[in-house]
């Protein structure tokens, strides 16, 4: 993946926990997350716990505002000493899965497509021209009556923060599955 310094970046991260060590694992990642969000251009930390959607693992999701934030974290001597305090008490079963990607392409992975690979740019913006116009056009639709009455800066506000959540946790992993052969081919 070529970024330039100034690309947003986002890592996940997924981890096996051995049984019985949820707690202690749990409890480092609320330690590191802390460590982690102290570090300039961090945007913050997502832990999705063991279930079936993530192949009972542990899924970190980091944001970092650009590559060389997310590399300067990365290298750093407080992330390493959380990685040896995690080699030295076993709490891994396996290796560890990491992900990162930049930009848009956040909204266009799915965990069974290899890491290094990455739809078109020119599929993603159709796709996403597609997928936030008939959420901004539905959700007018649907509120429109009430979203009209609300200054135009809240009223937006409102449309986009719906378009987002939609679009993040509902509607694109349901069309990234749906068009996979043909984003990714």
């Amino acid at each position: 993946m070529a970024l330039s310094s100034n690309t947003a970046v986002t890592v996940s991260i997924a981890r096996k926990v051995k049984a019985g060590a949820e707690k202690k694992y749990e409890d480092w990642l609320h330690r590191i997350a802390e460590v982690a969000m102290g570090f300039p251009g961090h945007q913050g930390v997502h832990v999705l716990k063991p279930s079936d959607k993530t192949s009972g693992e542990y899924v970190l999701i980091v944001g970092f505002s650009s590559y060389e934030h997310q590399k300067n974290w990365e290298e750093s001597s407080q992330r390493q000493q959380f990685l040896d305090e995690l080699d030295e008490k076993e709490l891994i079963d396996g290796c560890t899965k990491i992900k990162k990607v930049s930009g848009l392409e956040f909204w266009f992975t799915l965990p069974e497509i290899p890491s290094h690979a990455a739809p078109n740019r020119h599929k993603m913006a159709l796709v996403l021209i597609v997928v936030v116009f008939s959420l901004l056009f539905s959700i007018n639709l649907a509120f429109g009556q009430w979203l009209n009455v609300l200054p135009l800066a809240l009223k937006l506000a409102v449309m986009v923060t719906g378009q987002v959540l939609l679009m993040t946790y509902l509607v694109m992993p349901m069309v990234t599955r749906l068009l996979k052969g043909w984003l990714y081919r």
